[in-house]
């Protein structure tokens, strides 16, 4: 039977058929047509902007680091651009191999692979890691002829730091190093994250960290029209980075460098001042090290060799390492007696050689004359007796409330980073410093040593030398400057540097004559006459003994039974000219002995180079090394002679690498019981 179907029917249900899939096909169209509207009206300029972006790469532009100068204009840091072996990691399929089949056309030592190692646990796979630095053209070439054989692998030029004095000053001019993720995430908590986009290095230590914003310049930028591929095109635009200031230093090379060879190979510290300014002339620590080891990335061998040594070579003797002052101290514990009123310049105290103390014997060197003593005489002589018996009468607090004020204890605020207070000690220290009850109390008997300059007393040679500046400038102190001015390298403009005003101490005039009237007779009469005969001008200062260990009280001692580090420090703290200081300066040797035999001519030969513009012979030079040496001997050469040769020298070092260049892409380059003798 045939089934007769309802036309009527069927056509309804194919024109609601009909009908849906046009709406469904409108709607769709509706939806592509918002889209696009979405697209091209609302993310026109989000998208306008990705496309760009795809088109172009933004390049930073490494600015040249600014030089650093010594106050003649001398060149102490510079800049040079060396060619570098560089490898992606990310594009290399074999690494091991292609570093292997590279040493066959560059010379790669294990130092290189070592350091290369390093790097890649701090860069992303993606980012070019040098793995040889200063290639010569010879090994350029060689590596361009091959360079199809190394996908991942180019030649780049990066800027280098270059220190031509090497060991010079290390400890005040520093060095640079790769930025890390510490200092990375402090840049991100500043406006100058954006600055450093592309630097790989920033300052680490001395002048090159605390002067960076000054020395690192102005970022550039290049906008670059790229391939595909990624690959640069052409450049459409450009801002070019603005190099970084020069920095002018107080210091004169000249003598920093106649001070370190003075030194030899002995430990110690010096710093030299101008009393009137506080401009720093001379800051020495000894031993030093070589900045240039740190600017391609120290190698474990030579760092081990500087960190383990038993010299502590990196450790910033004239900043960081404190002392007990010994018997540089007194004259400020005399002028201290005067101010507070404890004393007159003609009290008389009886000297026998010791003075007790809770049944103490508290001693004096053999070699101290003893007797009465007035003021004049305790200075000249360095009565150990007087300045027993001065402590006693202050007290603890009295002496801490008058050297503070000097700088003793206190953060001087010098212009380099990492400074350290030392120790003045008062009753507040101590309750400080100790955990237990019973160490907390201060004792009378530990009051007696402080007179001295031992006991809890410990400074930093730094501030040792302010506190003398202060009082040769007649009472009035200076914060300590290394950086005179800066200097802008695009128009040449000079930026002094406004130094802090003065600090009035307020002391009185006829107390400071008479305190300086007994540094003077130090050098005429006293501990240092012999150190001092012959000079042409009148110098005031102090010698000083301080004892590296604790001597029992019954025991004599003896240098040759004692190991070498255990031995006295030899101190001197002095001025000159007598009647209107131009310099000021404390030096240490440590475990040398004697302060007027060995730190003493230190300073004669430093006050003859400023004062006299003499240069310490050879066979003078190799005495004061030995530890021999009193009046200079020989004929002195001439100062300017011997810094126009140290000029030659380092302009010669500089020369040996490829003068700076331009500033460049980031993508090509990248800079990289107690005694105190006299």
């Amino acid at each position: 039977m045939t089934e007769l179907r309802n036309v009527e029917v069927e056509l309804s249900r194919f024109r609601a058929r009909l009908l849906v899939a046009a709406l469904a096909a409108l709607l769709g169209f509706s939806l592509v047509a918002a889209r696009l509207v979405y697209l091209q009206v609302y993310r026109h300029e989000d998208l306008s902007a990705q496309a760009e972006s795809n088109r172009t790469a933004i390049v930073p532009i490494v600015p040249n680091r600014g030089l650093i100068l010594d106050r003649n204009g001398i060149v102490l840091a510079s800049n040079y651009s060396a060619y570098t072996l560089e490898i992606t990691p990310s594009k290399v399929a074999d690494l091991d191999d292609t570093i292997a089949q590279l040493e066959q056309l560059v010379d790669i030592q294990p130092r290189d692979k070592r350091r290369f190692k390093r790097l890649r646990e701090e860069f992303k796979s993606f980012e070019s890691i040098p793995l040889r630095t200063r290639l010569s053209d010879e090994e350029v070439a060689r590596f361009a002829a091959q360079r199809f054989r190394f996908p991942g692998v180019d030649i780049k030029a990066r800027l280098f730091r270059n220190y031509p004095y090497g060991e010079l000053a290390s400890h005040v001019v520093g060095y640079i190093g790769r930025i890390n993720q510490a200092e990375k995430e402090a840049l991100q908590d500043t406006d100058d994250e954006g600055n450093y986009r592309g630097t790989d290095y920033i300052g680490k230590l001395g002048v090159e960290q605390s002067f960076e914003r000054q020395l690192h310049g102005i970022t550039g930028v290049e906008q670059m029209e790229t391939s595909a591929g990624g690959r640069a095109i052409r450049k459409l635009a450009s801002s070019p980075a603005t190099p970084g200031n020069t920095v002018r230093l107080s210091l004169d090379i000249g003598l920093q460098k106649l001070v370190e060879d003075l030194y030899g190979t002995r430990r110690g510290a010096l710093v030299a001042l101008d009393p009137r300014t506080g401009e720093v002339l001379a800051f020495v620590s000894k031993p030093t090290f070589d900045p240039n080891l740190f600017v391609e990335g120290i190698d474990q061998e030579s760092w081990q060799s500087l960190n383990e040594s038993l010299d502590k070579p990196l450790l910033n003797r004239a900043l960081r390492g404190t002392y007990p002052p010994g018997s540089t101290y007194k004259p400020f514990m005399a002028l201290a007696a005067l101010e507070t009123g404890k004393r007159t310049s003609r009290t008389l105290i009886n000297d026998p050689g010791f003075f007790m103390f809770g049944g103490h014997r508290f001693g004096s060197p053999e070699n101290e004359r003893g007797g009465i003593m007035d003021m004049n005489r305790a200075i000249v002589e360095s009565s150990n007796v007087y300045f027993y018996t001065l402590a006693n009468e202050m007290g603890v607090e009295a002496i801490h409330d008058f050297m503070a004020p000097l700088g003793f204890g206190q953060i001087t605020g010098i212009d380099i980073n990492g400074e350290v207070r030392g120790v003045l000690p008062n009753q507040e220290w101590k309750r400080n410093r100790f955990k237990r009850a019973a160490q907390q109390k201060w004792f009378a008997g530990e009051t007696i040593s402080l007179g001295i300059g031992q006991g809890y007393n410990s400074f930093t040679i730094l501030q040792l030398a302010q506190a003398t500046a202060a009082v040769a400038n007649n009472g009035q102190r200076h914060k300590p400057r290394l950086v005179m001015a800066t200097q802008d390298t695009v128009t040449g403009e000079l930026h002094p540097l406004t130094p802090d005003p003065a600090v009035n101490l307020g002391y009185k005039p006829e107390n400071i004559a008479v305190v300086r009237k007994g540094l003077v007779g130090v050098t005429q009469g006293g501990t240092a006459t012999k150190v001092f005969a012959g000079a042409a001008y009148l110098s005031g200062g102090k010698t000083g003994t301080a004892q590296a260990v604790t001597i029992g009280q019954k025991d004599k001692y003896n240098k040759s039974r004692l190991e070498e580090h255990q031995r006295d420090h030899a101190l001197y703290m002095a001025f000159a000219p007598a009647d209107n200081p131009k310099i000021a300066l404390a030096v240490i040797v440590e475990n040398a002995g004697w302060g007027g035999g060995v730190a003493a001519p230190i300073a004669r030969r430093v006050f003859d180079y400023v004062l006299m513009g003499q240069y310490p012979s050879e066979d003078d030079m190799a005495a004061v090394q030995k530890g021999t040496a009193t009046a200079p001997i020989g004929k002195p050469r001439k100062a300017a002679d011997m810094n126009a040769l140290l000029a030659a020298e380092g302009g010669a070092r500089a020369s040996a690498n490829p003068v700076a260049v331009p500033a460049a892409p980031a993508s090509a380059l990248s800079p990289v019981a107690l005694k105190s003798s006299n």
